[in-house]
């Protein structure tokens, strides 16, 4: 009788650890967003429910103003980075990179290796020794840079998953690389595409270390006016700000998540 593949579902204890761990680092985030609709001005206080800070977050003309700017700069780093993602993933899977592959991948994926503060403060010295001064177009290569590895991830993941066949097949039917790519594999790698984006969308619009760094004087982000906000207090008015980005967040990722066919494990 051949031995059972170990399951770390039927170890003892696992399931109530697990749930344990997913209890101590979600439960912050509801009770942010249950004190986002609090009436009361203090935080700790619960005074009923409420919108009105929403309504407040929406007539706060900086918070619109920051607001724009992310998401301005969101956009523009999610179409770039995309963009380099896609060239990325056919180089990486369908092209012919002899003694390049493992240090070309090393190189993408170093965003998600190395701290995002080394990071941060890496691009701020590089920017400062060329002297770059973009105003918001340093926060889009900034994060241009940074996104890359979201957008690549499903892109390489659905090029793996579809093979070549149909590739080969219209290539045996004479076309060309470009039909080939714009025929075969640009319609079937679409959903990979738009997953993508959509995480790089999120990364970039949730950013706050990078923006921080790089950022010129006048050049504020949604989440970096957020933590100046709360250099004063944490008010409800922040945890709706909060609310509204955490919202917007597990949106995309969850369309993310849905493009490219997985669900999210079973706890």
């Amino acid at each position: 009788m051949s031995a059972q593949p170990f399951n770390w579902r039927h170890l003892p204890g696992g399931r109530s650890l697990m749930t344990s761990l997913l209890v101590f680092l979600y439960a912050p985030l509801a009770i942010l967003v249950i004190y986002s609709f609090n009436a009361s001005r203090i935080v700790t206080v619960w005074g009923g429910f409420s919108t009105r800070w929403f309504g407040m977050v929406w007539d706060n003309p900086d918070i619109r103003r920051t607001a724009y700017t992310s998401i301005t700069v969101a956009i523009m780093a999610t179409i770039l980075a995309t963009a380099f993602a896609v060239a990325a993933a056919l180089a990486l899977e369908r092209g012919r990179l002899p003694g390049l592959r493992g240090l070309s991948e090393s190189l993408i994926a170093l965003p998600l290796v190395v701290p995002e503060i080394v990071v941060a403060i890496t691009t701020l010295v590089f920017f400062s020794a060329i002297g770059l001064k973009l105003g918001a177009g340093n926060l889009v290569i900034a994060h241009t840079v940074f996104c890359i590895p979201f957008a690549l991830l499903p892109m390489r993941a659905r090029l793996r998953d579809m093979g070549q066949s149909a590739e080969n097949a219209a290539r045996d039917l004479y076309a060309s690389d470009w039909q080939v790519f714009r025929r075969i594999t640009l319609p079937l790698m679409l959903p990979a595409i738009a997953s993508g984006a959509m995480l790089s969308f999120v990364t970039s619009l949730d950013d706050f270390i990078i923006s921080m760094m790089v950022a010129d004087a006048g050049t504020t982000t949604l989440p970096v006016y957020v933590y100046g906000m709360m250099r004063v207090g944490v008010t409800p008015e922040v945890n709706a700000v909060s609310a509204i980005l955490l919202g917007v967040s597990l949106l995309l990722v969850v369309m993310a998540l849905l493009l490219t066919g997985r669900k999210p494990a079973a706890t």
